[in-house]
């Protein structure tokens, strides 16, 4: 490794050579070793649960799952991670294969050398629970209301998981055949294993909750019915219609929207292609049906009712024995913009690349070519030239026409409001306001796609909030402000009832000495819901250098991808979860590591009694002997510590 590599890592230096400038004297203001301060315990939301959109209490599992947050009585640790894992979000095992993972992207972890495999460890966990036939938390009290629930994708299922908790009655009304949504008909089977799928499903079903299928909202039951029967409404249908090609031509029939072509493959009704496909856009979508694609592979159709597009559109099914012919199919990428600018996850980007996709950036699609039979014969495109500041100039004098089969557009998502059309915002979608309460419309709340197309993970974080805020309007309360930091947070006090420490009563009367009151929790501040820890208020040179654990990852090219629908990944053994889960640096809470009470030179700090510890309460401090030296906070490899007493 270079000179320049090994200065750039964390060391225990807080200057390096040739810095001139002091840090702020109002952080830092120490007279011969002494000041007016003393350490104050302050938890701070860590960067992973913060870029989480279902507000994961990400740090809280791995400190289970690394050992320092012991179970109470014979719970399995792996229980207690999923339980814990669970209170956020009801689906571990699928969102730890297909959530891009935005909690790693704010990973602290990342300034010593790459972010934990928090995806990794969350598989681990919700497959233990699944071999293991952990069921949900019992719900709570029945508070005799009920909700209907407009949809059984992960909003609409999440919804249902918290709603039951709070002992509040819900039925979910699904417009198809099964419950699952993107998580079934979005992304391929090969993604979502579908065992892995129905199990997470079936425990949140088994909570009580009443489920309609082939039910549809508009058509088969109308909204006066709905406010009728129940007192109030979550909508979650998603946005599964697929957004037209805006250019002329795209009327044609084989022109099809990119969530059509997934659900007909995940019905096991689209068996092969066609000739070449044109994936148009390059989100996660159209990275999903170009994979697809490539593995059902291409087969020169017999006649009209084998054409791909009529199978999409629902008129016909392919026959297996037939698609046993299949060979490669040629699979073309068509994207307006860079490659480099493409919003989709860039492991599914690359994956698609190795399998064999043509990606052809930089083009922008003018309009649909016709043949003599009104079908799609080629797709007219032009060059793009961007500048700088992201403005694009097409040279349609250049345009030239891709020759092709099938022409599938993902390049967007709508709703489906037909029969209550006055739900729709006019783009589409529908309008919420921060408590997830549909605007204008008492009883009604909404999460999910049908706000804004996103992750499976943000709908769960929608419906999380939208189901608080159900629960208050029946009780005829008023929302509150939502925090600034909106997470699944942990609670200390929580943490203490669960290994029974909870503080004493308070008897009431004047209160002068708390820090040797047992009612107090005296040293500890919260500041969880308006800050996140960053990773300069951390002493980074407290942890080796020590690369992440990464799931096995078939290698799937060319020529391997034909009719190959295995699972990509292969989940860490436990040894492994264990010591990934060992990497967290425990961001805004302390793991026990000792070094505040090592260095402390007055002897100030010490730990507490093994018998009353529990995470956040592992450390405390003698005040009659502190000298506010600042070096517990300096030597604080979370930044738990701040010194603040004595302002």
């Amino acid at each position: 490794m270079s000179d320049t590599a090994d200065r750039a890592k964390p060391t225990h230096r807080r200057y390096t050579d040739g810095d001139a400038e002091h840090l702020e004297w109002a952080e830092h203001f120490v007279v011969s070793g002494e000041s007016g301060k003393c350490p104050a315990y302050v938890h701070r939301a860590p960067p992973c649960q913060g870029s989480c959109p279902s507000g994961h209490d990400i740090r809280s599992w791995l400190t289970i799952v690394r050992g320092i947050d012991k179970p109470v009585g014979d719970l399995d640790w792996r229980q207690y991670a999923f339980e814990r894992m669970t209170a956020a979000n009801p689906f571990p095992s699928i969102m730890g294969r297909v959530c891009p993972a935005p909690c790693q992207d704010g990973c602290n972890r990342a300034e010593v050398e790459e972010s934990v495999g928090i995806n990794a460890v969350e598989q681990f966990v919700g497959d233990w629970g699944l071999q293991h036939n952990l069921a949900f938390a019992k719900p709570g009290p029945e508070t005799g209301k009920n909700v209907a629930v407009i949809g059984g994708g992960p909003a609409g299922l999440a919804a249902a998981y918290f709603l039951r908790l709070r002992g509040i009655g819900c039925t979910i009304f699904e417009a198809y055949e099964s419950l699952g949504g993107m998580m079934r008909f979005g992304i391929p089977s090969y993604r979502t294993p579908r065992d892995v799928l129905d199990g997470e499903i079936k425990r949140i079903i088994d909570m009580g909750v009443q489920v309609h299928l082939n039910t549809k909202i508009g058509t088969d039951v109308t909204v006066a019915a709905l406010e009728e029967n129940f007192d109030a409404v979550f909508w979650a249908i998603g946005a599964q219609t697929g957004k037209p090609l805006p250019i002329p031509g795209a009327e044609a029939g084989n022109c099809v929207d990119g969530m059509s072509f997934l659900r007909a493959f995940n019905e096991d009704r689209l068996q092969y292609i066609d000739g070449r496909i044109l994936v148009i856009g390059a989100g996660d979508t159209a990275m999903d049906v170009a994979a697809v694609a490539r593995r059902i592979g291409h087969i020169t159709a017999k006649g009209a009712r084998d054409r791909p597009d009529n199978v999409i559109l629902g008129h016909t099914i392919h026959d297996v024995a037939h698609a046993a012919r299949r060979q490669s199919a040629d699979v073309w990428i068509v994207y307006r913009r860079p490659i480099s600018k493409a919003p989709a996850t860039e492991h599914e980007l690359k994956s698609v690349i190795a399998e064999g996709v043509k990606i052809h950036e930089s083009l922008a699609p003018l309009e649909v070519m016709l043949g003599d039979d009104g079908r799609a014969r080629a797709l007219k495109v032009a060059p793009v030239d961007w500048a700088p500041d992201g403005s694009m100039t097409v040279r349609e004098e250049d345009a030239f026409e891709i020759k092709c089969s099938l022409i599938v557009g993902a390049t967007g998502q709508d709703g489906d409001f037909t029969g209550f059309e006055d739900f729709n915002n006019g783009w589409g979608l529908m309008d919420a306001d921060p408590f997830y309460r549909v605007k204008e419309k008492a009883a009604h709340f909404v999460g999910g796609d049908i706000i804004k197309p996103h992750l499976l993970t943000t709908a769960i974080g929608h419906a999380s909030i939208a189901v608080e805020g159900i629960e208050r309007y029946l009780q005829e309360e008023t929302p509150v402000a939502r925090p600034r930091v909106d997470v699944h947070h942990f609670n200390l006090l929580h943490e203490l009832r669960t290994h029974e420490l909870e503080p004493a009563a308070f008897s009431g009367g004047p209160a002068k000495n708390t820090d040797a009151a047992n009612f107090a929790i005296h040293n500890y501040e919260d500041r969880s819901f308006v800050e996140i820890v960053p990773c300069d208020e951390l002493f980074l040179g407290h942890f080796p250098h020590d690369p992440m654990r990464r799931r096995v990852e078939k290698a799937i090219g060319s020529a391997e991808v034909l009719g190959n629908f295995q699972e990509r990944f292969t989940g860490l053994a436990e040894e492994d979860v264990i010591a990934e889960a060992d990497r967290c640096m425990s961001c805004g809470m302390c793991f026990n590591c000792d070094n505040c009470m090592i260095y402390c030179p007055q002897d100030a700090i010490f730990r507490v009694d093994k018998s009353e510890r529990a995470i956040g309460r592992y450390v405390d401090t003698d005040y009659g002997k502190c000298v506010g030296c600042y070096i517990c906070q300096d030597v604080c490899p979370s930044g738990y510590i701040k010194m603040g007493l004595g302002e």
